[in-house]
């Protein structure tokens, strides 16, 4: 399945600096179904909101770290939800250590991305996410 720009993309940091950033990015590439969290508490409460009324999310974009609920817990709370469990979901880090990378490829993450970056490596992960 190829990426959709008009899906519904959820976009979790705890820095609106780094929302911003993710946003441009994301409209840049056609996207302009935008939602943006700060934690991962109130985006996991977003996602499941979102998916009871009909209009499931479609891709999460989520930082790894958090003060509330981490990325990682997020991508857990995701991947143990049955309706949740193919979710796309793009964790992004400045962490670019390697067993970071496992903990999240073992948690069931789709693509992994380190900060900073270049709108070109975000296309290059999410159409390895979305292979057309």
């Amino acid at each position: 399945m190829a990426f959709n720009p008009k899906q519904k993309i959820l976009i979790v940091d705890d820095m609106s600096t780094m929302r911003k950033i993710i946003k441009n990015m994301l409209t840049k590439m056609g996207c302009n179904n935008l939602t943006e969290a700060d934690d991962g508490k109130p985006a996991w409460e977003m996602i499941q909101k979102a998916h009871e009324e009909g209009a499931p999310f479609e891709f999460i974009v989520s930082d790894w770290n958090m003060p509330g609920l981490s990325g990682l817990d997020l991508l857990k709370n995701i991947r143990a939800d049955e309706r949740f469990k193919k979710l796309p979901f793009l964790m992004i880090t400045a962490e670019a250590e390697q067993s970071n990378v496992v903990i999240a490829v073992k948690a069931g993450v789709s693509n992994f991305i380190v900060k900073p970056f270049a709108i070109t490596t975000l296309k290059e992960k999410i159409d390895k996410i979305f292979p057309g």
